[in-house]
């Protein structure tokens, strides 16, 4: 009885002092937009920067899309838990296989390519006694090669299409080759190729630069980008190659 009592009196004492009761459409009123302050440095600001948890992330990062199934905590805890991944260093590339010009005493006539697979060394043979030497890869064991040929063709950053041989024998190994793969710079053959005569043989780029100088390819002739597109402008087709 007193609580009833004490419900009259006060909603008579809000009528009495202006104020107008809510009703139940109050809550599908249009509420005032929330203001938030333009200013950076506002308290509130900081202190979220302060708070224990938070992870700052780039804008770019930050609004990338959660993957639809993904369990929020478990995510969390693998991000904090993964260790760094370590970055690699790559050997670097022995100075001797750098392009530079030497002194050259073959029969060659100037103009021809000549490949020592021993060395190592592609020659483009060049007048007075000198030629403009490469290092390059070369054929690993059971893969070495020598001969002859002219090249029959020159590609701009070539397609790649393995031979039928190599992807059944990568695929004994568990290394599953693509049938085609466009050139770029996920591409095998690099930046150019020179393709010899009728064979599957060519002088290519490579993205495993720190390949050269090495018994490495399965009978290609591999070159760094930057040297391969420097001989790419240097010779024609028809040029003579020869593999000793």
């Amino acid at each position: 009885m007193k609580r009833v009592l004490f419900s009259v009196l006060g909603a008579v004492a809000a009528f009495s002092a202006g104020v107008t009761p809510s009703t139940a459409g109050d809550r599908y009123a249009d509420r005032p937009p929330v203001m938030v302050s333009p200013d950076l440095s506002a308290p509130w600001v900081l202190q979220l920067g302060q708070a224990p948890g938070i992870v700052r992330q780039n804008r770019q990062v930050a609004q990338q899309p959660r993957p639809r199934y993904a369990q929020p905590d478990r995510v969390q805890t693998a991000a904090v838990q993964a260790p760094a991944k370590r970055m690699v260093a790559r050997p670097q590339i022995n100075p001797i296989y750098l392009p530079q010009e030497v002194a050259y005493d073959g029969s060659q006539k100037p103009g021809t390519i000549v490949i020592d697979t021993t060395q190592n060394f592609l020659y483009l043979v060049e007048k007075d006694g000198k030629a403009r030497r490469y290092g390059v890869g070369t054929g690993k064991p059971g893969f070495e090669w020598s001969g002859t040929h002219k090249i029959t063709n020159k590609r701009v950053w070539p397609d790649w299409r393995p031979p039928a041989a190599m992807i059944k024998r990568e695929a004994a190994k568990g290394r599953y080759l693509p049938t085609y793969l466009a050139g770029g710079m996920e591409n095998p053959l690099g930046a150019r190729a020179l393709y010899l005569g009728s064979t599957e043989y060519r002088i290519h780029g490579t993205n495993q630069p720190w390949t050269i100088g090495g018994a490495v390819s399965s009978g290609c002739i591999r070159m760094r980008n930057e040297d391969v597109v420097d001989l790419y402008e240097r010779v024609d087709v028809g040029t003579t190659v020869e593999v000793i």
